[in-house]
């Protein structure tokens, strides 16, 4: 008797493959939040801070972990001011590590779209909690377009393949 286990038939007579994309963990790397102008800004606030945003993405690679396990991370800053005095700086660096297995012409698409796709509603959460705790409106995120992002990383070159 063997002590492995056959691969389970799914009715095709062909073994299953394995899932394309599977987020394996997601965790906080890194997050900051700092009030400059503590405890003036508050009394002087009279109007909504402007937020400027900045937003990139990151994918690495993990040695030792098996070949198509990634890191990607979202890193986040959201810096606020009124009439050019900060009110906060807010940076995020939310990271998943994902198990992929897709052909390499397709690996850059699923790593800087798809990946950040399934991280983004947790890092906008923690952004517009860290900012509302934090003594200011919550900062609200708008939907990213990660095709967009990736394309103009890329010198805005058409993606490869059907991503």
């Amino acid at each position: 008797m063997s002590d492995q286990m056959p691969p389970q038939d799914n009715g095709t007579g062909i073994p299953p493959q394995p899932m394309p994309l599977l987020l394996n963990l997601q965790f906080t790397k890194d997050l900051s939040f700092e009030v400059p102008g503590a405890p003036e800004i508050f009394t002087q606030l009279r109007e909504q801070p402007r937020v400027d945003l900045q937003l990139d993405v990151q994918a690495r690679g993990l040695e030792g972990q098996g070949q198509g396990v990634y890191e990607v991370a979202l890193v986040i800053r959201a810096d606020a001011k009124v009439q050019e005095q900060t009110c906060f700086i807010a940076e995020l660096t939310y990271c998943g590590i994902f198990t992929i297995n897709v052909d390499p012409q397709v690996l850059e698409p699923v790593l800087l779209v798809e990946c950040p796709r399934l991280l983004f509603p947790f890092a906008r959460n923690i952004l517009a909690e860290i900012t509302r705790d934090g003594g200011f409106p919550p900062v609200l995120l708008q939907p990213i377009d990660f095709v967009q992002l990736w394309q103009s990383r890329r010198g805005g070159q058409q993606p490869v393949g059907n991503a």
